[in-house]
């Protein structure tokens, strides 16, 4: 079933609270157990400057025509970075066109030929639920042979939570986990009605247990930059970082290009990867 943004809203807004601690405020510590941890949500309404009623009513998500006002003085109190904002402001609005999901995603024959063209680092087009929709060769090589998986399968989330090759190819596999459910989350909140984003939801809470500890967390996070070490089977360690670039005309799609710093043995690695890749592609 649609990811219900009432009740999401609600336990983002908690976990938000829950990290939060009165003496970090300058918020009184009268002493005594709290039954939750974090600031109570009297604490939170005081520190937004807004009534307890009406916080509690966004944090029970009663209704979904809430200022921009309130939403931002909330954001504020519970300290919240730019990409969570933004999620708050899509759970407590209402919802508009813009948050139904598009069928089926395209990737321009002009990209491809730019995955192409990037022969050198892995690169990857990711698009809505974190499918892969295109792939150059070295990205299959370090990855995955997306072209040998059903399309259904070519989905980074069931990867990297279904596939055990995954957790011996990223040498901090929880890391990884944590980030690919933070930028999953993120994308639901941007289509709460896809049915496509509710069924890859099921299907991970059912099948695995870290997915169901990594989204209870609430994490949120957008493909930008960073780094991973991978572990290849075939040339050993890559310490590789990555760029991420969204498109203007489709901010569903992300290009993600692998960099490595030159003259570095991940450098050396990534060579033999690419000779790899070339010694076994398949004659046509």
């Amino acid at each position: 079933m649609p990811l219900d943004r009432r009740a999401e809203l609600g336990e983002f807004l908690r976990s938000r609270r829950a990290r939060l601690r009165p003496e970090e405020l300058g918020l009184p510590d009268y002493g005594g157990r709290r039954r939750v941890p974090g600031l109570r949500r009297e604490e939170l309404a005081q520190l937004a400057g807004v009534s307890v009623d009406h916080y509690v009513r966004l944090e029970q998500g009663r209704t979904l025509h809430f200022s921009e006002a309130v939403l931002d003085a909330v954001a504020r109190a519970l300290r919240l970075n730019d990409v969570e904002r933004q999620h708050l402001y899509r759970l407590a609005r209402p919802w508009s066109e813009g948050d139904r999901a598009d069928a089926p995603q395209q990737v321009r024959p002009g990209l491809r030929r730019l995955l192409d063209s990037a022969a050198d680092v892995p690169a990857y087009i990711v698009g809505r639920n974190t499918d892969v929709l295109a792939w150059n060769r070295l990205a299959a090589a370090l990855i995955t042979d997306f072209g040998a998986l059903p399309p259904a399968q070519r989905n980074l989330a069931r990867l990297v939570f279904l596939d055990e090759g995954m957790r011996s190819l990223y040498a901090d596999w929880p890391e990884k986990t944590r980030d690919v459910a933070a930028y999953l989350r993120l994308d639901a909140g941007r289509h709460p009605d896809d049915p496509e984003t509710a069924a890859l939801l099921d299907e991970l809470s059912a099948a695995s247990p870290e997915f169901r500890q990594a989204w209870a967390e609430h994490h949120l996070k957008d493909k930008t930059h960073g780094r991973y070490v991978y572990r290849h089977p075939v040339v050993g360690e890559l310490d590789l970082g990555f760029e991420t670039l969204r498109l203007p005309d489709d901010p569903d799609q992300a290009l993600i290009a692998h960099t490595v710093e030159e003259g570095s043995p991940s450098q050396t690695a990534l060579r033999l990867l690419a000779s790899w890749a070339e010694e076994t592609r398949p004659v046509t």
